[in-house]
């Protein structure tokens, strides 16, 4: 359980460094504070809506994983061993996208 935020850290920035900051924590989907926690080391609470749609994706994708290992081993002699690599290789195809 973490504590909670009651203390805060006040900091004059130029107008260049606040749109940066700006820039890059909405191109993380992150707020401003966040992001800077982030580049603080400390862990974040909340997910960005990009780490969500990675992890639904990611989820899918092992999904598909199973049901080919449960078609392999449920029809090992019928398994076409090449339809089977020929769609893992896509996955990995995938993968590399993330």
């Amino acid at each position: 359980m973490s504590s909670a935020r009651t203390e805060w850290l006040n900091v004059r920035v130029t107008p260049e460094e606040k749109k940066s900051v700006t820039e890059e924590a909405a191109a993380n989907g992150m707020t401003n504070g966040d992001f800077i926690r982030l580049l603080l080391g400390k862990r974040r609470v909340r997910k960005s809506r990009r780490e969500r749609e990675k992890m639904l994706h990611l989820a899918r994708i092992g999904n598909n994983i199973n049901q080919l290992a449960r078609w392999a081993n449920t029809y090992k002699s019928n398994a076409d061993s090449v339809l089977i690599l020929a769609e893992l290789v896509a996955i990995e195809r995938e993968l590399k996208c993330i």
